[in-house]
């Protein structure tokens, strides 16, 4: 079951799934999602956070998987993925997708005071923490260290902020 906040907004043009396994998403106040931002419930149980005051742009897709945990006034630019999620792929008798999952990495944690730059890609066990700013078109996997700025793929610490 999902839980949005009455000051909350969503686009109409948001394409936001309905679990079948009892995943939920709560979206905090005055939160915004916009247009063609697309919410599907695969690939584990877990549930999806989107703090308050956060804005999540355009050609976004989360995948709950391992979950997602989204704090306070968090920017994610347009067409960012993430995918807390990873396919097994050991068995080469069997097909990957019916591998199944492999085991969780922690999930994706992103703190609060994040802005995460356009086209970035964020995988299972990042760990965003508060204050850090994401350059567009870079890759997440890690843990990072607050209040920086990172870049790139590989993604390198680029300056303190």
């Amino acid at each position: 079951m999902n839980n949005i906040h009455e000051t909350a907004s969503i686009s109409k043009l948001a394409d936001i799934e309905t679990s079948m396994r009892g995943s939920a998403l709560y979206i905090g106040q005055q939160s915004f999602i916009d247009s063609f931002v697309k919410i599907k419930f695969v690939g584990g149980t877990e549930n999806i956070w989107i703090g308050d005051n956060c804005y999540i742009n355009s050609g976004c897709v989360l995948y709950s998987g391992n979950g997602i945990k989204i704090g306070n006034n968090v920017l994610i630019a347009a067409n960012c993925t993430l995918s807390p999620v990873n396919h097994a792929i050991s068995d080469k008798s069997r097909p990957i997708k019916l591998q199944g999952f492999q085991p969780s990495k922690g999930g994706i944690t992103i703190e609060d005071d994040v802005w995460i730059g356009a086209n970035t890609v964020i995988l299972d066990g990042a760990f965003i923490p508060t204050g850090c700013v994401i350059g567009a078109g870079s890759l997440v996997k890690d843990k990072l260290e607050p209040y920086s700025v990172y870049a790139g793929n590989p993604l390198r610490l680029i300056k303190p902020r």
